[in-house]
């Protein structure tokens, strides 16, 4: 373990995300809000600590292996979200204790969504905007970002990359240098979020919604300036614009990236889990529509069209928006949409949850299996594309679904210790590890009220759904700290 070397990264880092309090800053002085004091004090505070992290390290220049990037994985995460948290607690709005600043930054940086904070709409615009900017980072994550700008640091870009890309198989490359590969990422990423930015424009939002709604809809991260989130505009144009982009974000920016690198459009009908996230949400819409028209929530099929499809997306994508609420929705309509958020978008998006391709792989491979058992001596290869899956990948994925289960098990019953009821707990932890924010029971609208112990379990089930379970446990494992 060259921990030297990891801590010099996480200087470096620490560094970079410093300058990222600037923006809000200048926010503060063009809106005259008065709270430019916290993000200048907290990039002091962030530079600084980086600055005594890297100093005595400095001359290392040693690479990075893949066990140090899992380290640095993780670590920074944890950093992230008590640095992020800097400027919430400085600022005497909102009042915030120290678990409520850090529960808000982890959220904000995981793309989770779900918030502590009430009374949105009078809040400065400097604060609302740092919210917003937090989720937008975190979406394609400060990590690539780093990859993708300062490769004469001597960051390992392939240990970082493969520690921090969600997904089953992470060695695919679109270019033949990892730092070419994160600069192409996050050009798709900038341009989908200048194209949503114009679009919510064009929907009627001024310039500070349409850039902020833009940064939380790429990111599929869901913060949104107001208490009633995108109700509050009560626009038909708003609310597609948000369930087109909601869905772009879901899909993966390498394929993005290829379409756009080689400007066709039927790439996106010859991927398979593409295939498979738009088919099953084309789906659920359709039906789900059909039934709450009627069962009465909605006058028309159309509005009931309209509303569903947007929540939909919006659970599906780990985004959490919403205009009317779905928690007070009948029949089995809300625990839908929860179980939705445990499929979450494709590989390779900002979207959380076990990612479509991974159920895709454990649904044929259960297939295969019962095949199988009709031919025992049948060899039956589990296939994408028409290619079989490699045995590893599949018993990836097995181990994978095991300690996601595992794991989220342990939470909630950590969380019902606490006091919260079966339907609280259930929802807070699928709201947690899936990165949605949105749950049912005492956390439908905020978090607010839970107490402190389950908002730091939560936090803690935010980064692990981030970097995807196994990151963490591994830490934790004594073999990952042999030499």
């Amino acid at each position: 373990m060259n921990l030297a070397a990891v801590q010099r990264i996480l200087g470096l880092m620490l560094m970079l995300f410093s300058t990222t309090m600037l923006p809000p800053a200048c926010i503060a002085f063009l809106y005259g809000d008065g709270h430019w004091y916290p993000f200048l004090a907290s990039f002091a505070i962030v530079a600084a600590l980086g600055v005594l992290l890297w100093l005595p390290v400095r001359r290392m220049s040693a690479d990075l292996r893949l066990r140090d990037g899992f380290l640095v994985i993780t670590v920074f995460w944890v950093f992230l979200g008590l640095a992020g948290a800097t400027p919430l607690l400085i600022s005497d709005v909102p009042d915030l204790s120290v678990t409520d600043a850090v529960f808000e930054a982890v959220s904000g940086f995981t793309t989770t969504g779900a918030t502590v904070i009430t009374g949105l709409d009078a809040l400065p615009k400097s604060i609302l905007y740092y919210r917003q900017q937090i989720q937008w980072l975190g979406g394609m994550s400060i990590i690539v970002l780093a990859v993708a700008l300062m490769p004469m640091l001597g960051i390992g870009g392939m240990s970082l990359a493969k520690a921090d890309t969600p997904g089953p198989i992470k060695d695919q490359r679109l270019t033949p240098r990892i730092t070419q590969t994160a600069r192409a990422l996050w050009a798709v990423y900038l341009l989908l979020t200048v194209l949503c930015a114009g679009a919510y424009w064009l929907a009627g939002m001024d310039a500070f919604d349409a850039i902020g709604h833009a940064f939380t809809t790429i990111s599929t991260g869901g913060y949104s300036p107001y208490d009633a989130s995108l109700g509050h505009f009560d626009s038909v144009a708003v609310d597609v614009v948000a369930t087109l982009f909601m869905f772009a974000g879901g899909v993966s920016f390498a394929l993005h990236f290829s379409v756009m690198r080689r400007q066709d459009l039927r790439l996106y009908t010859r991927d398979t889990e593409f295939l498979a996230f738009f088919s099953l949400i084309a789906a659920i819409v359709a039906v789900a529509s059909a039934y709450l028209w009627l069962e009465g929530e909605f006058p028309t099929l159309v509005e009931s069209l309209r509303h569903t499809a947007f929540h939909v997306i919006s659970t599906h994508t780990g985004t959490g928006y919403t205009t009317t609420g779905f928690a007070h929705w009948p029949g089995a309509m809300p625990a839908l949409l929860i179980l939705l958020t445990f499929i979450g978008g494709c590989a390779g998006s900002t979207t959380g949850g076990m990612k479509v391709i991974r159920w895709l792989l454990v649904f044929r491979q259960g297939v295969a299996e019962l095949k199988r058992l009709v031919h025992p001596s049948a060899e039956i290869p589990v296939k994408l594309a028409g290619r079989p899956v490699p045995e590893r990948v599949i018993i990836g994925v097995a181990g994978f679904f095991a300690m996601y289960l595992v794991v989220f098990a342990v939470l909630m019953l950590m969380m019902m210790m606490l006091g919260l009821d079966q339907v609280t707990a259930w929802s807070a932890i699928a709201s947690a590890i899936n990165n949605v924010g949105p749950g049912l029971g005492d956390v439908a609208v905020t978090f607010r009220d839970v107490p402190e112990g389950a908002k730091w379990i939560s936090a803690i089930a935010m980064i692990a759904g981030r970097v995807e379970i196994f990151t963490i446990l591994l830490l934790l494992t004594p073999a990952f700290w042999e030499r």
